[in-house]
């Protein structure tokens, strides 16, 4: 069975391990004559490129994206455009470190699925855990950046909403503060708190969660089906994929369990061009699986990362009690570098039901 594709008309499969010679995906189903270069994506690598402060994992990798198939001048412009056969995109690994992980190599890492992955398969790639490793998401985010020029006008903004205990103050949202910050922080008093608060963190060898939050602006409405085609179920199922993330919601999520069917209806007026104004937003932009032409919001929240330096009891393949310290560089929060992964992941599953709609609607 192989399960590392998703989509179905804006279909990614990803393929490479954290410690092999290289990662990439394959992109099926893009329209043609679209223009994309290698520019167009590595914006967007750059985000999530590890090494850049000191709030997140010291491996350095460049995250050169490469463009290996599915382009070709424009006969009319002369422009490089997507042909509609696959695209394929290669990123090299080039900072691998995998003695840091020969000491643990028969040892269960707890938080990790090296457990689960032996049970499964009966053979593990121990380097950084392989393909379960969060470096996998660098393709997604190369994805990502061909998904956006799919959507085209359509804007899709991630931000880190709490750290650890740590939430923002919704009064201070503030769009450009999020380019300002090592933390894609709207708030700048919050992320000028979590410094010290992170700071912290890294020096005693621990790690904090976060939840993100990944904001579409300008999605029409329409998009999307009831029941098994919603598009909330696979912007969750998107989510959930990625590495660390322990839960989603949409709009007002679980707080919507505390309000009242007043608070929680999104009341609608007479607008412009017979379009809808809503009074709130607490559906996320989403009402029964299909897009309201409202903002799609989305939330997730990220585990602690579980390599960390402080000892833990676990066990080796042998079922022997042991104690581990996972070495190596490891992200303090992998909430911080998760936020354009989640940006990705919505890019992602837009261009996909964009696609979808029009095949089915024409439009």
């Amino acid at each position: 069975m192989s399960h590392n594709s998703f989509g179905h008309l804006f279909r990614v499969t990803t393929w490479g391990e954290s410690h092999g010679p290289a990662l990439g995906c394959v992109i099926d189903g893009v329209p043609p004559r679209l223009p994309i270069c290698e520019t167009d994506i590595q914006v967007w690598m750059d985000k999530r490129r590890p090494g850049q402060n000191r709030f997140t994992t010291q491996r350095r990798e460049p995250d050169i994206v490469k463009i290996l198939s599915g382009v070709f001048p424009d006969p009319d412009t002369g422009e490089q455009v997507t042909t509609g056969t696959p695209i394929q995109l290669l990123i090299e690994n080039t900072d691998q470190r995998s003695k840091d992980y020969s000491d643990i190599q028969d040892k269960y890492r707890p938080g990790h699925a090296d457990y689960t992955y032996q049970e499964k398969y009966g053979v593990r790639d121990f380097r950084g855990g392989g393909r379960q490793s969060a470096r996998e998401t660098a393709a997604r985010v190369a994805a990502g950046g061909i998904a956006r020029k799919v959507l085209n006008d359509i804007q899709i903004t991630g931000a880190l909403v709490q750290m650890g205990p740590h939430k923002i103050n919704r009064n201070n949202w503030d769009w450009d503060e999020i380019e300002r910050n090592p933390f894609w922080c709207p708030d700048a008093q919050a992320a000028k708190d979590w410094e010290t608060y992170l700071d912290g963190i890294r020096k005693s060898g621990s790690s904090c969660g976060a939840v993100i939050e990944v904001i579409a602006r300008g999605v029409p409405a329409g998009w999307g089906a009831p029941l098994y085609a919603k598009l909330d179920t696979d912007l969750a199922a998107a989510m959930m994929s990625i590495n660390a993330v322990k839960g989603v919601e949409i709009g007002a999520g679980f707080d919507a369990a505390a309000l009242t069917g007043e608070e929680n209806a999104d009341e609608m007026h007479p607008g412009d061009n017979n379009n809808p104004e809503f009074s709130s937003n607490q559906a996320g932009g989403i009402l029964g699986g299909i897009s309201s032409g409202q903002d799609i919001v989305v939330r997730f929240a990220v585990k602690p990362t579980s390599s960390i330096l402080t000892p833990r009891q676990t066990i080796n393949q042998a079922g022997e009690a042991s104690e581990i310290i996972t070495k190596g560089r490891h992200d303090p929060c992998v909430g911080i570098r998760a936020v354009p992964v989640g940006e990705a992941m919505m890019a992602c599953v837009l261009a996909d039901h964009k696609l979808r709609h029009r095949g089915q609607t024409g439009r």
